[in-house]
């Protein structure tokens, strides 16, 4: 008898942990959870606003539509966030960031803040794919490229961070025209440094085409005329910007030696990046699937589309495993190219 009522309370007990375990697996892993998108920007920019859209979007596409927030933190052109996510952020599907295209570039260099590995990252998607430009205040005297030789005061240009476009692009022509350019750093975002040029604080900035011909101060700046394009980083001209010559023709007209031309290209193939969105290092791999699922659905979204084409934001989709590939094949590079990547930043 009693091994009998053993067995039943034994039968019993099983049955309420495999319900337990079925209910378990049965509850989504979001279900009244909060999500947040670390951006590495001030507000206002075209990071912050694809955070803002994909944070409104990707909760439809992951199981128990978690609220999801935006958080901006700001530093170092996004060098902050980008440590923050890899070192501080629990590694749990709920914490991703987006920093800046080109924030791999502090780590080939070897800057000693950089607290990360970009191929240990876990890369979610990027919303486009992006070329850079460069811009100068139109009543500046610089017109061409070879107004930087021509003319003995140096080209002013406000940047974020030695990792950004903002700051690059500027050394990139320093080492081509062999020209003095002064970069000043430290701003916390685009924005910023735009404002700094409508104020004559400095007169040029680096950034992406899409950012430029997407938002204000630039609609209006292109109406009355404010800006000149002196160069962009494309294989071939943009027909929004026809005067800029291409980073490439460039090359051709200068006779750029190879070391150099594979250097720039490090350093520019952050395009390719786009606006990465990236998890730490270590959150579990069905996190990971749930998280990259749901941002190549969001971006098929119509009403996603929509408003990014309302907002001259130009959809490309780039998914996570390419984003992986992509920060694999980038960093690692031979010493000399490196080097020359560190000589042309200023390490």
């Amino acid at each position: 008898m009693r091994k009998t009522v053993f067995g039943l309370l034994s039968f019993l007990l099983s049955g309420v942990c495999l319900v337990s375990s079925v209910l378990a697996q049965a509850e989504p892993f979001y279900k009244g959870k909060s999500a947040r998108i670390i951006v590495g920007f001030t507000p206002g920019g075209l990071y912050d606003r694809w955070a803002r859209l994909l944070a409104r979007y990707m909760p439809k596409y992951i199981p128990g539509n978690p609220e999801t927030i935006v958080q901006n933190m700001p530093g170092a052109g996004s060098l902050v966030a980008a440590n923050y996510i890899y070192s501080q952020a629990k590694p749990d599907g709920l914490t991703v960031g987006m920093p800046v295209d080109s924030f791999y570039m502090d780590q080939i260099v070897g800057l000693k803040e950089v607290q990360f590995d970009a191929r240990k990252f876990n890369f979610i998607g990027s919303p486009e794919k992006h070329t850079q430009i460069l811009y100068v205040r139109a009543d500046s005297p610089y017109k061409s490229l070879d107004d930087l030789r021509a003319i003995a005061q140096p080209l002013k240009c406000g940047s974020t961070g030695t990792s950004s476009s903002t700051y690059y692009l500027p050394r990139l022509l320093e080492e081509i025209f062999g020209v003095k350019i002064t970069i000043i750093t430290g701003y916390p975002g685009a924005s910023e440094i735009d404002v700094a040029v409508e104020r004559g604080e400095v007169v040029c900035r680096g950034g992406s085409v899409a950012s430029h011909f997407a938002r204000e101060p630039y609609i209006t700046w292109h109406k009355t005329g404010f800006d000149w394009h002196l160069i962009q980083s494309g294989e071939r001209r943009d027909p929004r910007a026809p005067e800029a010559p291409t980073i490439y023709e460039v090359f051709s007209k200068e006779k750029t030696p190879e070391e150099i031309r594979r250097a720039a290209e490090v350093l520019l193939r952050g395009g390719e990046f786009g606006r990465p969105m990236i998890a730490p290092p270590g959150t579990p791999p069905e996190q990971v699937k749930i998280l990259r699922d749901a941002y190549a659905k969001a971006m098929k979204d119509p009403d996603l589309l929509g408003e990014a084409k309302k907002g001259r934001m130009d959809p490309e989709h780039v998914s996570g495993q390419e984003l992986q590939d992509l920060a694999q094949k980038i960093i690692d590079q031979p010493k000399a190219v490196i080097e020359r990547v560190k000589k042309i930043l200023g390490n």
